[in-house]
């Protein structure tokens, strides 16, 4: 084997392996505390779903400013009904956040004034734990 093939066949597989192992990484127990933490959303538990959010959330945007944002956000939308999950994807790499394991999850929601795209990011923190780094309703 000519050495230019046998250094293009190593990258290929390690490039393989790489795409792998992040296809391989268990994705439930993130979703297990994005739905957990939903839960006290919809509830209108505000405070609480910032006080189980991640070290980033939280450095990102104070309690109170938090509540206000949802009591104007989610009063619009109503209560939610429905929700589907539309994409779970695990990630290193985020804009703006540092690197870590992170699942993007996306979910179809039906709201009671209508429906929209919410996107729950749970990261993986230093004790092993996931929390929620990350929300956005489309």
């Amino acid at each position: 084997m000519r050495p230019i093939h046998f250094i293009l066949a190593i990258a290929i597989v390690v490039a393989v392996s790489a795409g792998r192992a992040e296809d391989d990484v268990d994705t439930l127990p993130a979703q297990d505390a994005a739905r957990t933490w939903l839960v006290a959303v919809d509830a209108g538990a505000y405070g609480k779903s910032w006080d189980t959010s991640s070290e980033i959330f939280q450095k990102a945007i104070k309690r109170d400013d938090w509540e206000k944002t949802l009591v104007t956000a989610r009063g619009q939308l109503g209560s939610a009904g429905a929700r589907k999950t539309r994409l779970v994807q695990f990630t290193r790499n985020l804009p703006n956040v540092p690197e870590g394991e992170y699942v993007v999850i996306q979910y179809e929601t039906a709201f009671e004034n209508r429906a929209a795209i919410e996107t729950v990011t749970p990261v993986k923190e230093k004790d092993g734990t996931w929390r929620v780094a990350g929300y956005f309703i489309k």
